[in-house]
């Protein structure tokens, strides 16, 4: 997990208790993902399915309205990050396309990426476009207004939150798991920023296959 920013004037004592919390559910998150990710078709179907995901509302980086309804239909990887992200969200994608280019033109049709913004002061639709375009993969970029993004991360237990620089900007604090939406849009398993683009393919080839 990145580093949190302290909110001014919030007890010590519920900070820490958040912070854990959120620790609990990354780990766990993990935990689940990993323990079923050599398994073909992961905790799909399973009451464990229901761990990760649920109802939201965005638009994409075309400004059409995306919602959960839209990741049915193939395996999605659904990644939230932001574009002034300085290493974890570019490394990530591009592991992810380069993955996906390792995949036959059947296999290539059945996944997609979906990269949610948590930043949506500065992310609008226009500049989520320009961004994916320069990774080349099946990426479809989301954003909306902060209550739409607060909902969607919640869904996904996505830990996020602003943290200031010097010069009066900011950088966004976020966790970072890749979570496998299957065709019926249910949670799966993850992927962490650690995995290979190698390991990635592989791990799709099973999916799809």
């Amino acid at each position: 997990m990145a580093r949190a920013s302290k909110p001014r004037g919030t007890p010590p004592f519920v900070l820490i208790a958040a912070a854990f919390a959120g620790v609990l559910v990354l780990v766990a998150g993990v935990m689940i993902g990993l323990a079923f990710r050599d398994t073909a078709k992961g905790v799909a179907g399973s009451p464990l399915s229901a761990s990760f995901g649920g109802k939201f509302n965005l638009i994409d980086q075309n400004g059409k309205p995306f919602t959960d309804a839209d990741l049915k239909g193939k395996w999605e990887m659904v990644f939230f990050g932001y574009t002034h992200c300085p290493d974890v969200c570019p490394t990530t994608l591009n592991d992810l396309s380069l993955a996906i280019d390792q995949l036959d033109a059947k296999e290539k049709k059945e996944v997609g990426i979906v990269f949610i913004s948590v930043d949506p002061d500065r992310d609008t639709p226009a500049v989520l476009k320009s961004y994916i375009e320069s990774f080349g993969g099946p990426i479809t970029g989301l954003t909306g207004t902060a209550d739409e993004v607060k909902q969607a991360a919640q869904d996904y237990k996505v830990y996020y939150a602003k943290h200031p620089t010097a010069g009066g900007g900011y950088d966004m604090d976020h966790s970072a798991l890749i979570y496998i939406m299957d065709p019926e849009g249910r949670f799966t398993a993850t992927f962490t920023p650690d995995d290979t683009s190698d390991t990635i393919a592989a791990r799709l080839k099973k999916l799809v296959g």
